[in-house]
Protein backbone atom coordinates (compact mmCIF):
# COMPACT_ATOMS: atom_id res chain seq x y z
CA UNK A 1 0.00 0.00 0.00
CA UNK A 2 1.31 3.36 -0.51
CA UNK A 3 1.93 6.15 1.42
CA UNK A 4 3.35 4.04 4.06
CA UNK A 5 -0.01 2.50 4.72
CA UNK A 6 -0.42 -1.31 6.13
CA UNK A 7 -3.64 -2.97 5.89
CA UNK A 8 -3.93 -5.69 8.67
CA UNK A 9 -6.64 -8.19 10.49
CA UNK A 10 -7.92 -6.00 13.26
CA UNK A 11 -6.97 -7.43 16.80
CA UNK A 12 -9.37 -7.19 20.08
CA UNK A 13 -6.72 -4.51 21.54
CA UNK A 14 -7.55 -2.46 18.71
CA UNK A 15 -11.43 -1.95 19.74
CA UNK A 16 -10.71 1.71 21.02
CA UNK A 17 -9.18 3.04 18.13
CA UNK A 18 -11.49 1.08 15.54
CA UNK A 19 -14.30 3.12 17.72
CA UNK A 20 -12.43 6.21 17.64
CA UNK A 21 -12.08 6.14 13.72
CA UNK A 22 -15.52 5.38 13.62
CA UNK A 23 -17.12 8.25 15.93
CA UNK A 24 -14.37 10.55 13.87
CA UNK A 25 -16.49 9.60 10.31
CA UNK A 26 -19.56 9.93 11.93
CA UNK A 27 -20.37 6.15 11.80
CA UNK A 28 -22.29 3.77 14.50
CA UNK A 29 -20.33 1.72 17.23
CA UNK A 30 -22.49 0.69 19.68
CA UNK A 31 -23.01 -2.52 18.73
CA UNK A 32 -18.80 -3.11 18.46
CA UNK A 33 -17.21 -5.32 20.80
CA UNK A 34 -13.88 -6.72 21.39
CA UNK A 35 -14.85 -9.91 19.72
CA UNK A 36 -17.23 -8.34 17.14
CA UNK A 37 -14.02 -6.84 15.21
CA UNK A 38 -12.29 -10.34 14.15
CA UNK A 39 -13.70 -10.27 10.74
CA UNK A 40 -12.43 -6.62 10.62
CA UNK A 41 -9.85 -4.96 8.53
CA UNK A 42 -7.42 -1.75 9.33
CA UNK A 43 -5.32 0.64 7.57
CA UNK A 44 -2.51 1.47 9.92
CA UNK A 45 -0.30 4.61 8.74
CA UNK A 46 3.58 4.39 10.12
CA UNK A 47 3.52 5.04 13.67
CA UNK A 48 0.49 3.31 13.88
CA UNK A 49 -2.10 5.54 13.86
CA UNK A 50 -5.58 3.56 12.34
CA UNK A 51 -6.57 5.45 9.53
CA UNK A 52 -9.27 3.56 7.94
CA UNK A 53 -11.46 0.12 8.71
CA UNK A 54 -13.77 -1.70 7.73
CA UNK A 55 -15.91 -4.57 8.83
CA UNK A 56 -18.02 -8.03 7.81
CA UNK A 57 -20.21 -9.57 10.33
CA UNK A 58 -20.94 -13.28 8.33
CA UNK A 59 -24.45 -15.08 9.13
CA UNK A 60 -23.95 -18.61 7.19
CA UNK A 61 -23.36 -17.90 3.29
CA UNK A 62 -24.54 -13.96 3.79
CA UNK A 63 -22.54 -11.66 5.22
CA UNK A 64 -23.02 -7.85 6.08
CA UNK A 65 -20.35 -5.16 5.36
CA UNK A 66 -20.33 -2.73 7.71
CA UNK A 67 -17.85 0.22 9.67
CA UNK A 68 -16.28 1.19 5.95
CA UNK A 69 -14.61 4.21 7.15
CA UNK A 70 -11.26 6.37 6.14
CA UNK A 71 -10.64 8.97 8.08
CA UNK A 72 -10.78 12.58 5.60
CA UNK A 73 -7.78 13.13 5.51
CA UNK A 74 -6.82 9.98 4.23
CA UNK A 75 -9.69 9.27 1.76
CA UNK A 76 -8.88 9.20 -2.10
CA UNK A 77 -5.63 7.19 -1.93
CA UNK A 78 -7.82 3.97 -2.39
CA UNK A 79 -8.07 2.97 1.07
CA UNK A 80 -11.90 2.01 1.25
CA UNK A 81 -11.85 -0.31 -2.37
CA UNK A 82 -8.47 -2.22 -0.36
CA UNK A 83 -10.69 -2.69 2.72
CA UNK A 84 -13.80 -3.59 1.23
CA UNK A 85 -11.93 -5.91 -1.28
CA UNK A 86 -10.17 -7.38 1.86
CA UNK A 87 -13.54 -8.01 3.46
CA UNK A 88 -14.83 -9.47 0.13
CA UNK A 89 -11.93 -12.04 0.49
CA UNK A 90 -11.64 -12.71 3.66
CA UNK A 91 -15.48 -13.51 3.20
CA UNK A 92 -15.76 -15.47 0.35
CA UNK A 93 -12.77 -17.80 2.09
CA UNK A 94 -15.05 -18.41 4.81
CA UNK A 95 -17.91 -19.26 2.51
CA UNK A 96 -20.09 -16.14 2.14
CA UNK A 97 -21.36 -15.80 -1.13
CA UNK A 98 -23.35 -12.61 -0.92
CA UNK A 99 -22.76 -9.14 1.09
CA UNK A 100 -25.35 -6.93 2.14
CA UNK A 101 -24.76 -3.42 3.52
CA UNK A 102 -27.01 0.15 4.64
CA UNK A 103 -25.33 3.51 4.34
CA UNK A 104 -26.57 6.81 4.22
CA UNK A 105 -23.60 8.85 2.60
CA UNK A 106 -21.56 6.10 0.23
CA UNK A 107 -23.59 4.89 -2.17
CA UNK A 108 -22.13 5.58 -4.83
CA UNK A 109 -18.53 4.43 -3.77
CA UNK A 110 -20.17 1.21 -3.05
CA UNK A 111 -22.06 1.22 -6.62
CA UNK A 112 -18.23 2.07 -8.32
CA UNK A 113 -17.50 -1.55 -6.57
CA UNK A 114 -20.13 -3.45 -7.90
CA UNK A 115 -23.16 -3.63 -5.18
CA UNK A 116 -26.32 -2.55 -6.26
CA UNK A 117 -29.16 -0.88 -4.67
CA UNK A 118 -31.78 -3.31 -3.41
CA UNK A 119 -35.04 -3.22 -1.52
CA UNK A 120 -34.99 -3.74 2.30
CA UNK A 121 -37.95 -6.08 1.88
CA UNK A 122 -36.31 -8.77 -0.22
CA UNK A 123 -32.99 -9.11 2.08
CA UNK A 124 -32.35 -12.21 3.32
CA UNK A 125 -33.50 -12.76 7.21
CA UNK A 126 -30.19 -13.25 9.06
CA UNK A 127 -28.98 -10.46 7.56
CA UNK A 128 -32.07 -8.03 8.51
CA UNK A 129 -32.27 -9.42 11.87
CA UNK A 130 -28.50 -7.62 12.47
CA UNK A 131 -28.53 -4.53 15.05
CA UNK A 132 -27.24 -2.85 12.27
CA UNK A 133 -30.94 -3.29 10.66
CA UNK A 134 -33.41 -3.41 13.17
CA UNK A 135 -32.04 -0.29 15.07
CA UNK A 136 -28.68 1.33 14.40
CA UNK A 137 -29.00 2.46 11.00
CA UNK A 138 -32.03 5.10 9.77
CA UNK A 139 -34.92 3.23 7.94
CA UNK A 140 -33.61 6.01 5.19
CA UNK A 141 -30.34 4.21 4.61
CA UNK A 142 -29.63 3.29 1.54
CA UNK A 143 -29.53 -0.83 1.32
CA UNK A 144 -27.15 -2.40 -1.62
CA UNK A 145 -26.11 -5.98 -1.99
CA UNK A 146 -23.54 -7.83 -4.38
CA UNK A 147 -23.00 -11.47 -5.25
CA UNK A 148 -19.06 -11.71 -4.17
Amino acid sequence: MSDGIVIRDARPDDLAAIVGVLTACQLPAADLTAESIANFHLAEAEGGQLVGVAGLDRAGSRGLLRSVAVLPHWRGKGLGEELVRRCETAALVAGVTEAYLLTTTASEFFRRLGYQEISRGVVPAEIAAHAQFRSICPATADCLGKKL
